[in-house]
């Protein structure tokens, strides 16, 4: 497992990730001493369909003023977003300690450090407080799990009664294989698809009602074809999830597109209720 741990980390691991991200800011002509969350939007949420994604789901969910946890939070977009847009209190918990400490910088950075806080951990081990939460958030994150039984049952933990649980994820769909590298993995060994249904059944098990399901493939399709449309006419953006994927960006991005068409992967959103 710790094996396991130290490759997933490594895949999303970039060297001096907040001052590349400060020096690129620079580059097109923003006043560090005066950056606003707008500033790094491009950057700032490492999913399909970015923020706009997470402000229709923050909405649909009513989530205002919640106490709300984001597991497996990136470089905390979603975190600043909830907090700065809908006062949310939010917490995010990431496995990789460069996004974590460039998650921190960024809320320093654009005034949002007094209502969101940052910590580095596994997700299937949460250092937190049993029932802390009035919802538990998490995008784009399961894929790198093995164990989605303990990855849920530990959301649940810590996730108050009556409380929400909303996720956005990439989910396995039939039995052919997606070609590698993907934004979440550069290999077989640490990619962890499987169907909606098992985590369907998980919480089922565990007591939750499903709210509301909701189809996003065709979304992150038409998302990603007008990414790589801009990429094609203009080169990788100074500022953009280019600075997260590394030099393998367009190839990962294709071959998610790519799967997202041949329907071998799904798109998914949805709301349950503790």
């Amino acid at each position: 497992m710790e094996i396991l741990t130290s490759q997933i980390e490594k895949h999303y691991y970039r060297q001096d990730l907040y001052e590349d991200i400060l020096n690129r800011l620079k580059d097109i002509g923003v006043d560090i001493n005066n950056v606003n969350r707008k500033d790094i939007a491009s950057v700032d949420e490492f999913h399909v369909r970015g923020a706009e994604i997470s402000k229709e789901l923050a909405k649909k969910a009513n989530i205002n003023n919640a106490e709300l946890l984001d597991v497996g939070c990136g470089i905390g977009g979603p975190c600043r977003m909830l907090a700065d847009e809908f006062n949310c209190n939010t917490t995010g918990i990431d496995l990789s300690k460069e996004f974590i400490k460039t998650a921190i910088n960024l809320s320093k950075l654009v005034g949002l450090d007094t209502s969101t806080s940052f910590l580095q951990g596994d997700a299937t081990n949460l250092p937190l407080k049993d029932n802390s939460f009035d919802v538990v958030w998490t995008q784009h994150v399961q894929m790198n799990i093995s164990n989605k039984e303990k990855f849920y049952t530990e959301i649940d933990r810590v996730l108050r009664n009556n409380g929400t649980f909303i996720y956005y994820d990439i989910f396995k769909k039939g039995n052919d294989q997606v070609n590698f590298p993907m934004p979440w993995a550069n290999k077989t060994e640490i990619s962890f698809l499987s169907p909606p249904t098992e985590m369907n059944t998980i919480l089922n098990n565990l007591g939750y009602k499903q709210l509301q399901s909701s189809n996003e493939t065709e979304n992150g399709i038409i998302f990603f074809e007008k990414l790589l449309k801009k990429i094609a006419e203009n080169g990788p953006p100074k500022l953009g999830l280019n600075v997260l994927m590394g030099t393998t960006t367009k190839e990962k991005i294709t071959n998610l597109l790519n799967a997202l068409k041949e329907d071998k992967i799904i798109l998914q959103s949805g709301f349950y209720k503790k």
